[in-house]
């Protein structure tokens, strides 16, 4: 890089700090910005010379708005050097074993939300001030009472600074842009963004309706006289605040590493975002020894996770028809690695976010990737377009069998109940794990006995013979007889499994369970009176399954009688107990298996439940509890161990 370089990446990086942080519009991915400040970092390096002013290398923290009134920190608020493999650990720690070998460090989740101090005198808090340029930030203190997880006053009486990251939780993050495009609004391009929107309104009530959380992560001024850094923290979780979803203290590299690798297994599985682990020095002691540069500690690092959000480009929109008919849109995208994952695709939803978003084909686009789930679209970069994009005209026709589509507005249909897609994928569906979990009927031999002509529907699926089998390309003896034993093995399968094995929209398996256990073969000739009396079963699904039994009653009687499916046994009522009527939720390790907790749970007439909400009466948690727990604490949900369970169990049975 040269000097002209140099200066045309400095002032890059500010267009992008200014838009990242004073408008909440992100133009490019941390993934880009880091690597092009890294370069400005090595150039400055060598060219000490010839360091401008105004790059970014010389500012801690964030830009300060003019909206707040500015308040100064009583102690600096320091940024961290970033490190991001394993070389990058060595390097950092063999300069901190020379400063001192008799170490240990404190390792725990780098939140990516919005950094935050909050000063507390005589245990009230005075004021809460943002980041700001590390000396000053912007005062928001009204804003920062509305925040739950942030006690208005704490047993410490000396004046003490606690800072941490204010952060959005994922499913509140869905939520908040779900109603930004109901009031057509510009939706957030992040959780990270959202937190930092949300903390800096000028009306304090849209902050208090955002759910923002608080995660502490030091301290700043204090006159604490703890040894360790962990001991510190544990004492200000004490104080009311709430605790990381993991933390830990170790010893040199390998330990750290496996850490870090543990946490980035888990990262999707927490509430909140996370872009890496922070380690710092343990020992308060050694940490006062090591100080600072001129913009970091030299105690501390952030050890980055690989990155999830990427540019790339929209190459074409294809069209997929589901088992109902619903024609979904996804985008077909320049390949790109994300974390060892090569992506080439990105899931639209539907019609209307195209629309919201303006995708464009040819369009560059930030994507993001969260776990096993199809990347999305997060942004499109508007001021990279140069002409050549061309809008998607929204289609009228199925993309498969050329029947009309129905237009809902945000859906699009295909009503033709012959169109190829719908039946295959229907048959698919059918055989899925979560139905009749058919051994060997994945959805490239359905498509091969579909477009045999062997079968057209599910019932034609139970008339196979060997003979037929054996005529397909691929298909050999044994692989044949497995596919017929592994259906003829689906017979007298449990009710609850049949009704969902038939596709019915709005009914999946939690209500399949309730319908078979209210009705059992019943349910054909159930009213809707009778259906929506269910717990959990609405006006909408009720309907949903009156008009698919109204069309399909034939095609259900059929494959009752080939299936002989079995009806649920009558239990005698469950007595009184603290769990009985209770809805239930079990994560982490424990003793006994999730299965069999779950059976004992469900004889005492709780209902056992895969995810946390609301409704969720306790939580049962064992070691290694993760994102349930935290949503469960998040919500008020009782909370118990095993052995608490247990306890309150046989408790009630004296």
């Amino acid at each position: 890089m040269n000097f002209n370089e140099y200066e045309k990446a400095v002032e890059q990086l500010n267009l992008y700090s200014h838009h990242y942080y004073v408008l909440d519009d992100p133009l490019t991915t941390d993934e880009v910005y880091d690597k092009l400040y890294h370069e400005v970092l090595e150039f400055e390096e060598c060219n000490k010379d010839k360091i401008l002013k105004n790059s970014p290398t010389q500012r801690v923290g964030d830009i300060i708005s003019e909206g707040f009134t500015k308040a100064a920190h009583l102690s600096r608020m320091w940024s961290l050097e970033d490190i991001f493999d394993a070389d990058g650990l060595k390097a950092w720690l063999k300069k901190t074993y020379k400063l001192d070998k008799n170490i240990s460090f404190y390792c725990e989740p780098k939140f990516d939300g919005a950094s935050l101090n909050l000063i507390y005198e005589n245990g009230v808090l005075l004021k809460g001030i943002t980041r700001g340029d590390g000396t000053i930030g912007e005062l928001i203190t009204q804003n920062v009472k509305t925040i739950r997880s942030i006690p208005l006053s704490i047993k410490h009486k000396q004046t003490i600074e606690i800072r941490g990251e204010v952060v959005i939780f994922k499913n509140e993050f869905e939520k908040i842009n779900e109603a930004r495009l109901k009031a057509k609004e510009a939706v957030f391009a992040n959780p990270r963004n959202a937190a930092a929107g949300s903390l800096r309104q000028l009306d304090s009530s849209i902050t208090a309706s955002r759910n923002l959380v608080f995660l502490p992560y030091g301290v700043g001024e204090n006159s604490l006289e703890h040894k360790l850094l962990s001991e510190k923290m544990q004492y200000i979780y004490s104080c009311g605040f709430r605790k990381p979803p993991q933390s830990s203290t170790c010893q040199g590299f390998d330990e750290i590493e496996a850490i870090y690798e543990r946490m980035k297994q888990d990262r999707d599985s927490y509430p909140m975002m996370l872009d890496g682990m922070v380690i710092k020095v343990d020992e308060i002691a050694s940490q006062i020894d090591m100080g600072y540069t001129v913009k970091v500690p030299r105690f501390s690092v952030a050890y980055k996770f690989p990155a999830v959000e990427k540019i790339t480009t929209v190459k074409s929109i294809v069209l997929q028809v589901g088992r109902s008919g619903v024609v979904t849109p996804v985008a077909q995208v320049e390949p790109t690695d994300i974390d060892g994952v090569v992506v080439e695709r990105a899931t639209l939803h539907n019609f209307d976010e195209i629309d919201r978003k303006d995708i464009r084909l040819k369009d560059k686009v930030i994507i993001l990737r969260s776990g096993d789930v199809i990347p999305k679209i997060i942004k499109v970069l508007t001021h990279e377009r140069d002409g050549s994009q061309l809008p998607f005209v929204r289609p009228t026709l199925c993309p498969v069998c050329s029947g009309e589509l129905l237009d809902e507005g945000v859906l699009l249909k295909c009503q033709n109940l012959k169109c190829e897609a719908r039946i295959i994928n229907s048959i698919i569906y059918f055989a899925s794990k979560p139905c009749l979990n058919i051994d060997g009927l994945g959805d490239k031999i359905v498509e091969a006995l579909y477009n045999s002509g062997l079968v057209k529907n599910v019932t034609d699926l139970f008339s196979l013979t060997l003979e037929e089998l054996l005529k397909l390309e691929g298909f050999k003896e044994k692989k044949s007889q497995n596919l017929l034993n592994s259906l003829q093995n689906a017979k007298g399968c449990d009710f609850w499994r049949f009704i969902n094995s038939l596709g019915i929209e709005h009914i999946g398996e939690v209500a399949s369970k309730t319908l078979s256990n209210a009705f059992g073969a019943s349910f054909i000739d159930a009213s809707k009176e009778q259906i929506v009396a269910c717990e959990g079963i609405g006006e909408e699904m009720a309907e949903s399954l009156l008009e698919f039994v109204r069309v399909n009653k034939e095609t259900i009687l059929e494959l009752q009688k080939i299936l002989q499916p079995k009806e649920p046994i009558k239990k005698e009522e469950a007595k009184e107990n603290p769990f009985k009527s209770k809805t239930v939720v079990l994560t982490g390790t424990m003793s006994q298996s999730r299965g069999e907790i779950k059976d004992m749970l469900e004889s005492l007439g709780a209902k056992v439940s895969g995810s946390v909400s609301k409704k969720t009466d306790f939580l049962i948690y064992g070691e290694d509890a993760g994102s349930k727990y935290d949503k469960a604490m998040s919500l008020g949900v009782v909370c118990l161990e095993e052995e608490e369970m247990k306890k309150l169990i046989s408790k009630d049975s004296l």
